[in-house]
């Protein structure tokens, strides 16, 4: 059984389902404001590896993750360009599929959008109030944590201590800095919907809570996010169910940030890269492999020699899908199979999985070269089932080549052999006129449609 480090419980754990074979999963996903980044792109495909893992050992996921598309910093955004707040919205979540369809991650089962779920919304927080655990202030409504039993698990601190290192910030009549608003009500010249306390949007840790619930059940199985939304935001999502009385995620999974400098990588830093900027230079199996080689809970620099040293690998990859093109590879190694298994199940131990990955890849290749072809043959069909769990199709970046820009690439490799560097050059200036991003590897020129991001 799969192994995960819980964060509610601040240990690995098993992954017990609440319907065996079947995992309901729960990934935060964006806010549509800006173009999505690099520690966007971790996230998407750390919980993508996860679920083609469990995927391939033969568990049926219902992956959730949801768009918010309505949210302060798109309003803000909008008012600065002159723009609506939809057009906003939909221009930045095309580009975030664009992105992701460039990593080939799945696309989740269901992508509920929060100004899809307001009704439902609405009728949560007047819930909440009726219970007694919100209360109305000059800005809106707000959820008094006070009242909540055990608020602070998830950030592992009491509530005292949460109290006295938060900001005040808010309206005078606010009850305590930690409580946060369910119900904003708006300004003249922002959007809103019609609510008991005034024409208004929900707030951000509503959504959450509302859609997880409706699309997967109560006690569904798997909630997970960054590190960074561990507290406030995922805490106030667990204390909205609590209050209630829903049973909320069984577990809970973080994983841990893209950093620049030993600083997280974020926009409000300024610090970050973007997923376009990194698909204009490197396939987007790369920077997968480069995930992989981090496990999912530690901190991960994203630099040139890490992009570089992953592009290399992808080359011992597809030199071996080539080097056995259209033979008959035979069965998989099934104590490969096994050891790579209990490696995944580890907590999700991607480095130790990639590792034993590579370990056939040598293998194969020395079995070939040494004229073992079933023996290699075998390896090499084990490195394309172990390959598959992790996303990482084997043979390059999926762009087919017409014969022209083929006899274009083997041109410069020619030239290239031939330190013809002038001719090298004009003709990767050739290929990338025609809209191919060029890359140099030591198995020769790899070409790749530019991704238009």
């Amino acid at each position: 059984m799969l192994r995960v480090h819980d964060t509610a419980l601040g240990r690995v754990v098993d992954l017990d389902q609440r319907q065996p074979g079947h995992l309901a999963m729960y990934v935060c996903g964006p806010t549509v404001y800006d173009t999505p980044h690099i520690g966007h792109g971790r996230f998407v495909l750390v919980y993508d590896v996860l679920r083609r893992y469990l995927e391939w050992r033969g568990v049926e996921v219902h992956h959730v993750s949801n768009v918010t598309d309505i949210d302060d910093k798109i309003i803000d955004r909008a008012r600065s360009e002159g723009r609506s707040w939809e057009e906003v919205a939909t221009e930045q979540e095309k580009a975030w599929w664009e992105a992701m369809d460039a990593l080939g991650a799945a696309r989740p089962t269901e992508t509920p959008h929060a100004t899809r779920y307001v009704e439902a919304m609405v009728e949560a927080v007047a819930e909440l109030e009726s219970r007694g655990y919100a209360y109305r202030a000059a800005d809106g409504v707000y959820m008094e944590v006070a009242r909540v039993e055990g608020y602070g698990l998830l950030a592992r601190q009491p509530l005292d201590s949460l109290r006295a290192g938060a900001r005040v910030e808010g309206p005078a009549d606010k009850r305590s800095p930690l409580d946060f608003a369910l119900w904003k009500l708006a300004r003249s010249d922002e959007p809103s919907w019609e609510a008991p306390w005034g024409p208004g949007r929900p707030g951000w840790h509503t959504e959450c809570v509302v859609m997880s619930l409706d699309l997967l059940g109560e006690g569904f199985d798997l909630h997970t996010g960054g590190l960074d939304l561990r507290f406030p935001h995922h805490e106030n999502e667990r204390a909205q169910a609590v209050a209630l009385g829903r049973p909320f995620a069984r577990h809970w999974m973080h994983h841990g940030m893209v950093e620049t400098g030993g600083e997280k990588m974020s926009k409000s830093l300024g610090n970050f890269t973007t997923m376009a900027d990194l698909l204009a230079r490197y396939e987007g199996r790369a920077y997968r492999l480069a995930v992989l080689q981090s496990h999912y809970r530690k901190p991960m620099e994203v630099t040139p020699a890490v992009m570089a040293d992953a592009s290399r690998s992808l080359d011992r990859l597809d030199a071996l899908a080539r080097r056995v093109a259209g033979a008959e590879l035979g069965e998989a190694d099934e104590g490969a199979r096994e050891r790579f298994a209990a490696a995944m199940e580890d907590d999700l131990d991607t480095p130790a999985a990639v590792g034993m990955l590579f370990d056939l890849v040598r293998r194969a290749n020395s079995a070939l070269d040494s004229g073992r072809v079933e023996e290699g043959r075998r390896l090499a069909a084990t490195v394309a089932s172990l390959a598959s769990p992790l996303g990482l199709a084997l043979g390059g970046g999926g762009d087919a080549l017409d014969g022209e820009t083929a006899s274009l690439v083997a041109r410069r490799d020619r030239a290239r052999a031939e330190r013809d560097y002038a001719s090298a050059d004009a003709l990767r200036q050739e290929l990338v006129s025609r809209g191919w991003v060029v890359e140099d590897s030591p198995g020769g020129t790899k070409v790749r449609r530019a991704r238009g991001l």
